[in-house]
């Protein structure tokens, strides 16, 4: 049909806004229009805010730098849509308030999507915006659960030479705002994610229906958890990993299932995240690419 199209960039400028929770204007750029002059993006993003789905705010410490966020009718609109249906926007997404208070940690979140996504387009691998999925909820039981800062479908390339295998990555960007010792805690909830079993009430597990993790009704895999950190020097880092090591050797065998690995921003902004900069949280002195195979579970 004629037309068919009409609106798609508008649909991807929005879809992105309530996956992402917020953007600059130049990160908006960068996602979805980059073979494109940025007034395009500007252009694009006035009009979905003057239609109501979008709104800004700015940062007056930041060099007035204008932040995009959905508003509530446009996170109901998005999702609306099958690529967008299941996920669980925070209600306070569409708060001015709330994004200025979060902007710090939400935007470093955005910019780590942005060196995957530029990655991969440059390798020719797959990972479209909307493969980048923020706080994404795994429940533990008893209320608790699980919430990523992102998770990560990747598909890589012809470059790779491995067929295009599908991966998927937990990440989790430290910014340094909690102490060590508290991020190494993190291990410890996805090991309990890695192990959890949901009890059925009334129901017992039988040789046809056997009771198993409650991961394995997403993944095929456990995902691949990442660490980013940001917001503290070469020195801050080593303190960081060092802490995550020492969370590691409490978790048996955890961290040998599944890969784990940290890498400082700033290394992934050089070199990109595809390069050998990452560290095995249980053999910090090597350097791994993120996407080598690690796993040990079936």
């Amino acid at each position: 049909m004629i037309g068919v199209d009409v609106g798609s960039g508008d649909r991807m400028a929005l879809g992105v806004l309530a996956q992402y929770r917020m953007a600059t204007t130049g990160q908006m750029h960068r996602v979805i229009a980059p073979g494109v002059r940025i007034e395009q993006t500007r252009r694009r993003l006035a009009r979905l805010r003057v239609e109501g789905l979008v709104d800004r705010i700015t940062l007056p410490q930041a060099g007035r730098t204008r932040v995009w966020f959905p508003t509530a009718y446009g996170v109901q609109l998005a999702c609306e849509w099958p690529e967008m249906r299941g996920r669980r926007p925070s209600r306070t997404v569409s708060d001015p308030t709330a994004v200025r208070l979060k902007a710090g940690h939400t935007l470093t979140v955005t910019e780590t999507a942005l060196v995957f996504l530029e990655d991969a387009r440059r390798r020719g691998d797959v990972c479209e915006p909307l493969d980048w999925i923020c706080e994404v909820h795994h429940p533990l039981g008893s209320g608790e659960a699980v919430i990523p800062d992102a998770l990560l479908y990747y598909r890589r390339g012809p470059v790779d030479g491995d067929n295009g295998s599908m991966l998927r990555a937990f990440v989790e960007v430290d910014r340094a705002t909690m102490g060590p010792e508290r991020l190494a805690a993190k291990l410890a909830a996805y090991e309990r994610l890695h192990r959890y079993v949901p009890v059925v009430p009334g129901r017992r597990p039988t040789i046809q229906e056997p009771a198993v993790e409650e991961w394995r009704r997403r993944y095929p895999l456990f995902p691949r958890l990442l660490f980013v950190l940001d917001g503290t020097g070469p020195a801050g880092a080593e303190n960081r990993i060092s802490a995550l090591r020492a969370g590691a050797g409490l978790l048996a065998s955890f961290p040998y299932d599944v890969p784990v690995l940290a890498a400082p921003l700033a290394d992934l902004l050089q070199h990109g995240p595809s390069a050998p900069v990452w560290r095995p949280v249980h053999d910090a002195g090597r350097r791994v690419r993120w996407t080598e195979s690690g796993h040990r579970q079936t």
